[in-house]
């Protein structure tokens, strides 16, 4: 096999210039039914090793398997979404090979006869357009997972002893791959990340899976060649598994691309292997060498049935279709009249649905924007959290906002109540009388903390009865001390300005 010492990296730029890359990407989706591919186990993370398991999803002599409705109206939706064409009649197979996560020495996928083919998804890079093509998607189980005990890496090499977790067994998966991408040049790394972000859009939209990368629920294999130019043969491919961010899958490919060129440009074969990603550095390293289809003995399982999608149904289905994301955020952008930038920054913030849900819940999208983007972005980065995970709510929100347009509140006041409602004070209003939060508004009690100010700051009045109403600074902000931030800020200003008349 090939190390990452065989040869020094070649400068990502001078292996684009030297050498046309052609990317493949297969994403393994792990759906969000309750219940695994072919048994009633439960698919709830985090439980107890080895507690959700069942003879079928271990392959005990005997078991028989029976499919999830559920994952496959998701395939049929997720096929759809993806322009792809759905089969009329189509069936599993048993890919045979050994790993010890896997109880039945075999996994239970389709070859040949997948359910989705054909399909395509368009991503935009720098303002350019590239169409992605997928070749299919089919139904298959998740394997176990191994946990490797006593080494400094988490590999087995290394280790002291390996633990086996079958709870992950059977889980239904999607495996999404695509054609072969070319035309993508030096942007190659950027169009790799932007399908997987793309991708996971549309599962999201659909609810067919959280797609957390960092838990698994979508995972990257990222396969990568070189050729002299666009028009010569494809070159020898690597594999990246199971790549889990989406940095890190245009770290992956920018990495392999300048490997591959090294060997290359060495008079070196590329050897057709799996590869392991690691985060530390972005580099790859060996895994083992890759399998040809026929290594996987392919037959019909034979305990199972066909699946057979009457056009009637996949018909109904697509009619249940969300707008496309995409579509959807062009939609949105023009409808709150935010820039290209600001489109971008909620979207990877994760605030694109939940400002449009304040917006639903009745505040305006500027509002809605500010208070997501800035003040719970802050509180959400410093806590660690996504932004959806805070114990706010849109509706929270469009209260708050209605509160500061009703002159109810102003902005310091505002993010003392978000605080109180984070704080699990309860709802914005309960937050306001419990902490008695509302604005200073009684004109004669601000006129007598206006008068105390003004005694207190001859000069400054001095000044403001002199023509110099920028003056006033120091007296509004005496005022706002006095009331604990709670006076309206503008109407301080007014009465100021009507003492000193």
């Amino acid at each position: 096999m090939t190390t990452t010492a065989d040869a020094a990296l070649v400068p990502y730029d001078d292996a684009v210039a030297a050498f046309d890359p052609v990317l493949g990407l297969e994403v393994h989706v792990e759906l969000g039914t309750a219940s695994k591919m072919f048994c009633g186990c439960s698919t709830a993370f985090g439980a107890r090793p080895n507690s959700q398991v069942c003879p079928v999803c271990l392959g005990l002599p005997g078991s028989l398997p029976v499919v999830n409705a559920t994952a496959v109206e998701s395939a049929v939706r997720i096929g759809l979404a993806l322009h792809c064409d759905i089969a009329q009649w189509c069936r599993f197979a048993r890919k045979n090979y050994f790993y010890p996560d896997m109880p039945k020495n075999f996994q239970t996928s389709q070859y040949d006869e997948p359910i989705c083919t054909d399909g395509y998804l368009d991503v935009e890079v720098d303002g350019e357009t590239y169409r992605v093509e997928v070749e299919r998607a089919h139904m298959e189980e998740d394997t176990g997972k191994s946990l490797h005990v006593g080494g400094a890496t988490g590999r087995i090499h290394g280790a002291d002893h390996s633990l086996v977790d079958y709870n992950r067994a059977g889980i239904p998966l999607i495996e999404i791959v695509t054609k072969p991408i070319t035309g993508t040049g030096a942007k190659a790394p950027q169009v790799a990340r932007a399908y997987v972000a793309a991708l996971r859009d549309v599962l999201l939209s659909l609810g067919v899976s959280e797609a957390r990368m960092e838990l698994g629920q979508l995972r990257c294999d990222v396969n990568l060649s070189l050729r002299p130019s666009p028009d010569a043969p494809l070159g020898t491919r690597s594999e990246t598994k199971n790549v889990n961010s989406l940095r890190s899958v245009e770290r992956a490919v920018r990495y392999e691309v300048s490997r591959h060129a090294a060997l290359l440009q060495a008079g070196r074969a590329v050897v057709q292997e799996t590869r392991h990603f690691h985060e530390a550095d972005g580099t790859t390293s060996p895994g083992r060498s890759k399998e040809q289809a026929e290594d996987y003995r392919y037959f019909p399982e034979p305990d199972l049935v066909p699946v057979a999608p009457s056009r009637e149904w996949v018909e109904q289905l697509r009619a249940t279709l969300p707008e496309p994301p995409a579509q959807r955020r062009r939609r949105l952008q023009g409808e709150w009249g935010v820039s290209d930038h600001d489109m971008q920054s909620m979207l990877n913030a994760g605030a694109v649905d939940l400002v449009e849900a304040t917006v639903a819940a009745g505040a305006d999208a500027a509002s809605a924007r500010k208070w997501w983007m800035g003040e719970l972005a802050r509180r959400a980065n410093e806590d660690g959290v996504d932004l959806g995970a805070l114990p706010i709510g849109p509706a929270d929100v469009a209260r708050v906002v209605a509160l500061v347009d009703e002159g109810a509140l102003n902005d310091k006041l505002a993010r003392q109540v978000i605080d109180g409602v984070l704080a699990g004070e309860g709802r914005p209003d309960d937050v306001v009388a419990g902490r008695g939060l509302a604005v200073v508004s009684d004109d004669g009690a601000l006129l007598a903390a206006v008068d105390e100010a003004l005694a207190a700051n001859p000069s400054v009045a001095d000044k403001v009865r002199a023509g110099n109403a920028k003056a006033a600074g120091p007296i509004i902000g005496a005022v706002m001390k006095a009331t604990g931030g709670q006076a309206d800020a503008a109407r301080v200003r007014e009465l100021v300005l009507q003492r000193l008349a």
